[in-house]
């Protein structure tokens, strides 16, 4: 089928960006966006023309790194869906996608759809991480571990990061983000012990860079991951939590 792309130019950081429209003619349903932009960007070298940056990586939605605004929607149509699972079965002969970077202002774009995601880094370089005693490691049963808790820790370590839900969110905010590092960590016996500490660090890195929950709910629905909307009431719970404890 033959398709229209709409999509933003941006040679670097400092310059004006654009839309340019091009037409790709042999996309497939079964394709995905990233697929559509590969087609793109063959025809362009032929064409002698400078292809369009994108992020990628794996293209098994488990590393993040790809992440692009379709027709306004972080990621693309399908709900809970990275870029690189995200197919055409929606679009049909004659129709126009319009794809432009993820938007949000921690998000800087770097040169057409890349985008510079490390705000991300630093709310997990502020304190996700885990401090164990030097030695030996423990035998893998020493510290039992209920299994309601470890499954809700492991739906929380689902998280990506590939910033999706900040970009879906009215203020820019990384609530969802936040809550999934903190609640994963908070269920683990051995990361517990920097329980209290963690929820100073993280909360605070993340309100100096990114805005407050707008309560829309729009960053669980664009999330890939899952992570459930729950996530965003533990930043609260761990912050005021962290008030009363000092571990």
């Amino acid at each position: 089928m033959r398709l229209t792309l709409r999509i933003w130019r941006q040679s670097g950081p400092d310059a004006t960006g654009r839309y340019e429209e091009f037409e790709v003619r042999d996309a497939r349903p079964e394709m995905s966006v990233l697929d559509l932009l590969d087609v793109l960007n063959a025809d362009l070298v032929d064409a002698g023309v400078e292809p369009v940056a994108f992020d990628s990586d794996c293209r098994e939605g488990i590393c993040g790194a790809c992440g692009v605004t379709v027709d306004g929607r972080p990621h693309g149509p399908a709900e809970n869906t990275p870029s690189c699972h995200q197919r055409l079965t929606p679009y049909s002969d004659g129709d126009t996608l319009r794809i432009e970077p993820l938007r949000a202002a921690v998000f800087p774009v770097i040169r057409d759809l890349v985008v510079d995601r490390s705000a991300l880094d630093g709310v997990v370089e502020s304190a996700a991480h885990v401090g164990i005693p030097a030695g030996s490691a423990p035998d893998a049963d020493s510290i039992l571990q209920g299994h309601d808790a470890a499954e809700t820790a492991l739906d929380f370590a689902a998280c990506i990061g590939c910033g999706a839900c900040v970009a879906a969110c009215p203020n820019g905010s990384a609530n969802l983000f936040v809550g999934a590092k903190l609640g994963h960590l908070a269920l683990m016996p051995v990361a517990g012990a920097d329980r209290a500490a963690r929820a100073r660090e993280m909360v605070s890195a993340a309100d100096e860079e990114f805005g407050p929950c707008s309560l829309y709910g729009e960053c669980s629905r664009v999330c890939p991951a899952g992570i459930p909307l729950r996530a965003i009431g533990v930043v609260n719970r761990e912050r005021l939590r962290s008030v009363f404890k000092r571990s």
